[in-house]
């Protein structure tokens, strides 16, 4: 991993590979740039690969502040520049979807285009947690146990791999609880409509079994969006299925940047 320091804060990457349009791998909630393994070892055969460690996560430093979608955003934005990355297709998994989506609200012109992989992003009728109670519980003495519950529970499918499944819950329950507890409030603390509405650049979403989005919705806000489903997997479905996920950003990328329809 490499180091760039933006206003005090380490922020970690790792870089690989060559070839335009470059790719910013973003992470979600209590992970880390390892969440993105295979789709690093896949892309960088043709792209310049950057997977970051957002503020907070993994081997980027952990300040006691707000995690908030503004503040991750201009990190990536930041990190972008300071690597000489032109036009980056910015490729969040969960919160990181969020965080790509703030990127190009903020900061326009800066990406290419986005792929979102099951991002919480306008969540269906009943879906959205009750934020008071959950928060409650992520700041409270057993917000570990918690979360190990709370991901395990809502976030895997039957089918997934049991050993992953196991790895994925014990690593996301190890972040700092302010981390945590932050940017599970921030993650619905924008207005999810009006930042997916500012979207003018490609955009793909690809959804697990389970929907996080409601996906009619999605497309009347951003009616040029590209959907997609993965089958048979859960929520870390780029980890569990890459055979599926892989290729759909390669075909969007084909068809979409290289003057496609």
């Amino acid at each position: 991993m490499q180091r760039r320091s933006r206003n005090g804060v380490a922020l970690a990457y790792d870089a690989c590979g060559a070839g335009d349009p470059p790719l910013l791998l973003i992470h979600g909630w209590c992970c880390d740039h390892g969440y993105f393994t295979p789709q690093a070892e896949h892309f960088s055969r043709r792209h310049r690969v950057v997977s970051v460690d957002l503020r907070g996560h993994g081997e980027s430093d952990k300040p006691q502040a707000p995690y908030t979608m503004r503040t991750l955003a201009d990190d990536v934005a930041w990190l972008a520049g300071e690597l000489g990355l032109r036009r980056p297709v910015l490729v969040g998994h969960s919160m990181g979807g969020l965080v790509a989506l703030n990127v190009e609200a903020q900061h326009p012109g800066l990406a290419a285009a986005l792929v979102l992989l099951d991002s919480p992003l306008l969540p269906p009728e009943g879906l959205l947690p009750d934020l008071p109670g959950t928060l409650a519980k992520l700041r409270g003495p057993g917000y570990r146990e918690f979360q190990r519950g709370y991901v395990d529970g809502q976030l895997f499918l039957s089918s997934d791999d049991p050993a992953r499944r196991r790895r994925i819950v014990e690593g996301m329950s190890a972040a700092p609880q302010h981390v945590m507890a932050s940017c599970f409030e921030e993650m619905f603390a924008f207005d999810h409509e009006l930042v997916a509405a500012a979207c003018r650049v490609p955009l793909l979403y690809v959804a697990a079994e389970t929907l996080l989005s409601d996906l009619g919705r999605l497309r009347a806000v951003c009616p040029g969006v590209v959907t997609g489903q993965t089958v048979g997997v859960g929520h870390f479905h780029q980890l569990e299925a890459p055979e599926q996920v892989n290729p759909m950003i390669e075909r969007f990328l084909a068809t979409r940047l290289r003057g496609g329809a």
